[in-house]
């Protein structure tokens, strides 16, 4: 792998070279002192900058495929529909829908996805064939069936020694999806494969009121976080997912285990499950706070910049705050956070890191103004602002283009018979 340098290109206000070789960055320095070597690729960037690549937290990437099939109706109406369109998938489908999510992902600026979803083989095929970093996960979904538990035991332990001929082991988690549909013994089951082998766990975790009020009459009056305490479930290599209706002991719960929280704003506003995230006290008590799409099903983009843009103009509104989730807090949820709850040292633009990088046109309408780039970029531009994407040391977008775009669109429009 040869290298690249970015020249001239801002970071943090501030012109400078970047140095990038076998997948980290090697040297930031200021503009105009690093000398290309011969095996170098050298882009002149003036005019734009550099942010670390966003990481999607939550999604079900092969959900690309069936934006609009669940519009207006209930969170439990539309899980059943959704469920009944998931029966007719299979590898083929999610192979290509995953293509499709990716290449959004892509021109929207996400390097790196948490993804919860089925055939993770071939998701897993095609993230990879894109160039971006996706961790993947087994989904343990029992509904309540002794068989299906130990048919789901065997396959998620394949699929585990499957993952340790991976290059990176870490990108392999374990989802758990609700409480609602798995069992107490499989969740205790997939608690103990996945602390016994050091790989992460991945749940959806109080995502509507109805949730919280059934898991109250169903458990002593605990609530899903007080629950999965009482199972010894929660701790900090856990993605939970939406934590959207919290009490103020599942808040201090949360962060006294230094759970990761993935906050899905436009999925929750969509399907009408909430939207008073408790960002700033899950924060304050030591819970890492991050971001994501959720699926296309319930979002209908993966687009993380709006995701950015909506999470902190929702916390101000509810909040009657102007300066909740402020700029410099946002950016964080989208990288650097998202790189600590999965462990990796990715969101970060530093010497040492890995090279998961977007480079931001500013020469547009949207950052003309004396205000800060990063004011500009969450409030004003769209993701069109991305130029290029950098991830594993690679270009995997360079001025707008993906490889192969056209013919990822054209093979994965054959796949939707299968879900109509």
């Amino acid at each position: 792998m040869g290298k690249i340098q970015l020249k001239n290109i801002l970071h943090k206000d501030m012109p400078v070279d970047v140095e990038i070789a076998d997948g980290l960055i090697t040297r930031i320095e200021p503009a105009g002192t690093l000398r290309a070597e011969a095996d170098t690729e050298t882009m002149d960037c003036t005019g734009k900058a550099v942010i670390p690549g966003f990481i999607n937290m939550h999604t079900h990437a092969a959900m690309s495929m069936m934006r609009g099939v669940g519009e207006d109706i209930a969170f439990h109406e539309w899980l059943d529909r959704i469920w009944k369109i998931e029966e007719k998938i299979d590898g083929e489908y999610v192979y290509h829908a995953t293509k499709v999510a990716c290449l959004e992902m892509i021109k929207t600026g996400t390097t790196s996805f948490a993804d919860h979803y089925w055939h993770m083989p071939m998701a897993r095929k095609a993230a990879l064939e894109l160039g971006l970093r996706p961790v993947l996960a087994y989904v343990i979904c029992d509904k309540n069936d002794p068989e299906e538990s130990e048919r789901q035991k065997i396959q998620c332990a394949e699929a585990y020694e499957e993952s340790l001929t991976w290059p990176e082991k870490s990108l392999f988690t374990i989802a758990i999806h609700a409480i609602y549909s798995v069992s107490e013994p499989m969740i205790l089951w997939a608690t103990d494969f996945a602390r016994s082998n050091g790989i992460r766990i991945h749940i959806h975790l109080s995502e509507t009121e109805k949730e919280v009020e059934d898991c109250r009459r169903q458990h002593g009056g605990m609530s899903p976080v007080e629950y999965l305490e009482s199972l010894g479930v929660l701790g900090p290599d856990v993605i939970a997912a939406h934590t959207l209706w919290l009490s103020d002991k599942d808040v201090e719960i949360l962060g006294s285990h230094g759970v990761t929280c993935v906050h899905n704003i436009n999925s929750n506003l969509k399907l009408a499950s909430g939207y008073r995230f408790r960002y700033n006290e899950l924060r304050d008590a030591g819970a890492n706070v991050c971001l994501g799409t959720d699926g296309c099903a319930s979002s209908n983009n993966l687009d993380m910049l709006e995701t950015m843009k909506t999470s902190a103009m929702v916390q101000k509104a509810w909040r009657n705050d102007p300066s909740a989730m402020p700029l410099d807090e946002i950016l964080s949820m989208a990288t650097e956070n998202a790189g600590r709850g999965l462990g990796l040292n990715i969101g970060k633009v530093e010497a040492g890191a890995e090279a998961d990088l977007l480079i931001v046109d500013t020469e547009s309408y949207s950052f003309l103004s004396p205000g800060s780039f990063l004011a500009n970029l969450v409030y004003s531009a769209h993701s069109d602002c991305i130029d290029s994407v950098i991830c594993r040391g690679r270009f995997v977008m360079k001025n707008r283009i993906v490889p192969g775009e056209k013919e990822i669109l054209s093979d994965a429009r054959k796949m939707l018979d299968k879900i109509k």
